[in-house]
Parts: structure tokens; C-alpha cells; sequence
């Protein structure tokens, strides 16, 4: 047995020392986990989360804390793809095609979970910079498993068609409100050394997102420029990543909004050309590979012993409770307004609880953010507490989240729709 032990602990220092080794054993461990996954009707990224979690430092200890700062630069990659995909949405064409009524939908019920989780978090006594940062995590949701569900069930008709427009602009006006409040809390919190008052502190936090619209736009453009003349794939592929890992580096290092500058690019690129669709499909391979890699190592992050801490447990239920009221109840008063009908109205709400990548990376991004340096110890660890509730609302969420929809599709199809 303690040859055992004296071997496993070799092990750790081996791991320790090579990142390399640790990447490969993350990515093994998350396919296997989330394979188990899915045999038990569970989504993979669940699996993810739980193999990072087993092989964090709460369960084996395996992959020690340390190592996270060695793999910071693959949740940076991931989160500039994820940012520039929300981007393809923007195109003219589609939200042309998605009308007003979607656009009132996805604005109402952004602003009532962002001032339900808000709102309940203060009540609970959550300093206001961080229940704002929950608030505004919180709005995001996890397309993939919504479009999962609609795809396994084959279902089509007006109330899929009011469920894609919505899912689909949902994380781009999450991202927005997410890059706003950042800029704004940062200020309030003083980190880096800055004070401000609230008039200053909104007017940074406007001219961090105009910048970085900017520069994501011109981003775009030479992206557009650089490819839309050539015909090899690979070629294609090492000019998007490069332009992408240099944007990623230059919004961080000027302390602008790394997803606003993606999402900005993703949507000059649609809307410059029909053509630069193929740099989306080109990017598609490598990114099972990547995504896997970043929700397992969120999964690391999540911590049992502060999870299970009854104050942790208690802002963690409130957060996942009034974000699901704030859901619900936003998508159902969108459609009240925009007049449309009930089967509609009382069901597609319902498919707006599943939440994934996009509040992982947006509360990882909080924790990462060199913004944040100089905060005092009290203000980091109630970081590390948002990182564990949003974790812990992802797992939930994507457990009970699809079943819901898959109700939820099933009987907006199934009833008679009256305006």
C-alpha cells in the first residue's frame, strides 16, 4: 500500500512538471466520463465538468490548482471561438429573417434574469459588484443543448422557429450586458489601483465596449481581406487562428472585452460576405477537442468542500431558482408583448434553462482577468465563490434543463397555435 501511495505521488510530480501530460490525461478522462455520460441520458458536457471534478484537487488531486495557470491560454482560444461564432449570428439576412417579436423576446427576458439574480443576491447580503457579475452570467444559455433536443425530436413549425431566433441572439445580448457590467464593476471595485465614481465608471465601461467593437470590426475585416482570395483549407485555417489569437491578446493586454472583439469580427465576417461562412466550417474540427478540454478544466475549479459549504449552497440555489423565474417569466412577458399566443408563450421559456459554455467562460474570464489583480483576499475568495455557483447552476441546469425542453417542444408543436 505504500508503495502504492509513494507511486501515486510520483505520479502527481510527473503531471506537475508536464503540461503536455496533463492535457492529454484531461481530454482521456473527459471523453470517458463523457461518454458514461450520455450512455445515462445525461449531455456530455455534464461528463466534462464531472471528470474535471474527479480529477481536480477536491476528488484525486491529480491536476493541482497550480496547473491552471499553465492552461489559462486554452479557456482564452475557446472562449475567442465561442465569442466568434455568437458573432455569425448577427448577419443581416437572419435578423432580418427573425423579425422584431424574437428581438423583444430575447431584450425582456436578458433584463428580468439579469434583475432577478441581481436583485436576489443582494437580498442575501452579495456585495453589489459581484451580484451585478452573477447577474449578468447569468442571462447566458447553452444553444447546443436546446438545438440537441429540437434535432433528436425532428420538430419543426413556428414555435422552433421563435426557440432558434431567440436562442440565437440570447448569448450575443448576454455577452453584451456581460462586457458592460464588467467594465463597470471593475471600477467600482477599484481593481488595478482605479476609483471612479458611478458616472465615470459607466462612461469606461461604454468606451471599453465601443473599443472593443472596434477593434473586433477591423479584426473582421482583415480576416475577410486576407482569406477571401485564397482556396486551401489549411491555408485559410493558420491566417483565421492566427488573426484570432491576436485579437484575444490584444483586448486582453489593452484591458478590453476578448469576447466583444471576437463577437464583433464573427459579425463583420458574415456580413461582409456569404463566402465566409467557410471559415466556420474550416475552424469546426478542432473545436470538439478544445471545448472538451475547456469544461474540464471548469470542472476543476469546482470545489466539494466550498460547494457544499451551507452558504454556498443557499446562493447557489437562489441563484439557479431566480434565474429560471427570470427566464421563464421574461420569455413569457416578451411574448405578451410581441402578442403571441399562449402554447407559445407558457412553453418556450421552459428551453432557456440549459446554461453551459458561455457562463463558464464569462465567470473564468472574471477569475483570469488581469483587471482583477490587487483586489484584497475577501473580495478574490468571493470570486472563487462565483465560480463554484456558476459551476454548480451548469451542472444542475444541464441535468434538468433538456428533459424541460423536450417537454417544452413537445407540447409548443403538439398544441393548436392562436395568435
Amino acid at each position: 500500500m505504500e508503495n502504492l501511495f509513494t507511486s501515486f505521488v510520483h505520479f502527481q510530480e510527473l503531471l506537475s512538471h508536464h503540461p503536455m501530460f496533463a492535457a492529454g490525461l484531461l481530454l482521456m478522462a473527459g471523453h470517458l466520463i463523457g461518454k458514461l455520460a450520455t450512455l445515462i441520458k445525461f449531455p456530455e458536457i455534464t461528463g466534462y465538468i464531472v471528470a474535471g471534478l474527479l480529477v481536480g484537487e477536491s476528488v484525486t488531486g491529480i491536476f493541482p490548482d497550480h496547473m491552471n495557470e499553465s492552461f489559462k491560454i486554452i479557456t482564452e482560444v475557446a472562449l475567442g471561438l465561442i465569442a466568434l461564432t455568437i458573432g455569425a449570428e448577427f448577419s443581416a439576412a437572419k435578423l432580418k429573417r427573425i423579425g422584431r417579436a424574437a428581438v423583444i423576446i430575447t431584450a425582456v427576458q436578458i433584463v428580468a434574469t439579469f434583475v432577478a439574480v441581481t436583485g436576489a443576491m443582494l437580498l442575501l447580503g452579495v456585495e453589489t459588484p459581484f451580484a451585478l457579475l452573477l447577474g449578468a452570467v447569468a442571462t447566458a444559455t447553452a444553444p447546443a443543448a436546446t438545438v440537441a433536443v429540437v434535432q433528436a425530436l425532428r420538430a419543426r413549425g413556428r414555435f422552433v422557429d421563435y426557440l432558434y431566433s431567440v436562442v440565437a441572439l440570447d448569448d450575443a445580448g448576454c455577452v453584451i450586458l456581460f462586457s458592460v457590467v464588467f467594465a463597470f464593476t471593475v471600477r467600482m471595485l477599484g481593481a488595478g489601483g482605479e476609483t471612479a465614481s458611478v458616472a465615470s465608471g459607466v462612461l469606461h465601461a461604454f468606451m471599453e465596449v465601443g473599443f472593443s467593437l472596434l477593434m473586433g470590426a477591423l479584426s473582421g475585416f482583415l480576416l475577410h481581406k486576407m482569406t477571401k482570395n485564397k482556396q486551401g483549407t489549411n491555408e485559410i485555417l493558420i491566417i483565421s487562428l492566427s488573426l484570432i489569437f491576436i485579437t484575444t491578446a490584444c483586448s486582453i493586454v489593452f484591458h478590453l472585452s476578448p469576447l466583444l472583439t471576437n463577437m464583433a469580427a464573427g459579425s463583420v465576417l458574415v456580413n461582409l460576405s456569404a463566402r465566409n461562412h467557410r471559415l466556420f466550417r474550416i475552424l469546426e474540427p478542432i473545436t470538439p477537442p478544445l471545448y472538451a478540454l475547456f469544461f474540464v478544466i471548469a470542472g476543476t475549479e469546482l470545489k466539494l468542500d466550498v460547494i457544499l459549504r451551507g452558504d454556498i449552497l443557499l446562493l447557489g440555489s437562489v441563484y439557479i431558482l431566480a434565474r429560471g423565474l427570470g427566464k421563464y417569466g421574461g420569455v413569457w412577458a416578451g411574448c405578451a408583448m410581441s402578442n403571441i399566443g399562449r402554447p407559445i408563450r407558457g412553453n418556450l421559456g421552459w428551453c432557456m434553462l440549459p446554461q453551459a459554455g458561455v457562463a463558464i467562460g464569462l465567470v473564468l474570464l472574471i477569475q483570469a482577468s488581469p483587471l482583477m489583480n490587487g483586489l484584497p483576499p475577501e473580495q478574490e475568495a468571493l470570486i472563487h465563490n462565483m465560480v463554484n455557483i456558476v459551476l454548480l447552476s451548469v451542472f444542475i441546469n444541464e441535468m434538468v434543463g433538456p428533459p424541460l425542453s423536450k417537454m417544452a417542444i413537445i407540447r409548443g408543436t403538439q398544441i393548436e397555435e392562436t395568435p
